[in-house]
């Protein structure tokens, strides 16, 4: 490779490592030597920070909560977008480009827009602070996604192999199972990523919607923030 391509894919990494060194830089520092000053590596070095987050049990709880309902919402949200991106990329029927479409608007929402009527259902049916009731909030903007990322993979798929299994004897449930799914297995895999991702991150609902006994990671991390000032550690 030529001097004239490393160096720009230098500089490249040079921008992604940065940042990442600078966090990591940070957490080993005092908040007064972070608001004190530019340095480089930590003066002062310390591991509270991380004593914090291994010891505080609201901390762990809270990436224990996390990792629940978001492993939960994944698999809800695949489950059902599965059959329906086939529908959607096997089937032509009246309205469906309309349907689909409609589908894509509920991602395109803010997720402020619902949370006052997720807030009244689930404080009135006993699913307040509860690991499914954030995993279901979170299927409304994960299943549409889901739905428009499956169906692109799934129309790359050609039709004659349906017709083949169907031919040789297969099931729908079997042949969808055994032969079809394989076949996307990328796609699934890149759907259940940005699954993930969307409901790890996502803090409005999570934070309404929970209280004590399902509070997420991302807001316990708004404890950080107080009266008093921020914990930058």
């Amino acid at each position: 490779m030529s001097l004239r391509k490393i160096i720009p894919l230098w500089i490249y990494l040079l921008f992604l490592l940065v940042p990442i060194y600078w966090l990591i830089n940070m957490s080993f520092k005092t908040n007064t030597e972070i608001l004190g000053g530019l340095t480089l590596w930590p003066q002062d070095f310390t591991l509270a920070n991380y004593k914090v987050i291994f010891t505080d049990e609201s901390w762990y709880s809270g990436y224990l909560n996390s990792l629940y309902y978001v492993c939960l919402n994944t698999v809800i949200s695949l489950s059902v977008a599965l059959p329906a991106a086939y529908a959607f990329s096997r089937y032509r029927f009246l309205g469906d480009k309309h349907l689909f479409f409609w589908l894509l608007t509920n991602r395109m929402a803010p997720p402020a827009v619902f949370l006052l009527p997720f807030f009244q259902l689930y404080s009135s049916i006993g699913l307040f602070d509860t690991h499914i009731a954030v995993a279901l909030a979170h299927c409304l903007f994960n299943v549409p996604l889901a739905v428009w990322i499956l169906e692109g993979f799934m129309s790359g798929v050609p039709k004659e192999i349906d017709e083949t299994a169907y031919i040789d004897g297969y099931s729908f449930p079997k042949f969808f199972v055994k032969i079809f799914i394989p076949l996307i297995g990328s796609g699934i895999g890149v759907t259940a990523f940005f699954c993930f991702m969307f409901s790890w991150v996502e803090l409005l609902l999570a934070r309404t919607l929970t209280s004590v006994n399902a509070k997420p990671i991302a807001a316990v991390m708004t404890r950080t923030v107080s009266a008093s000032g921020i914990d930058w550690g």
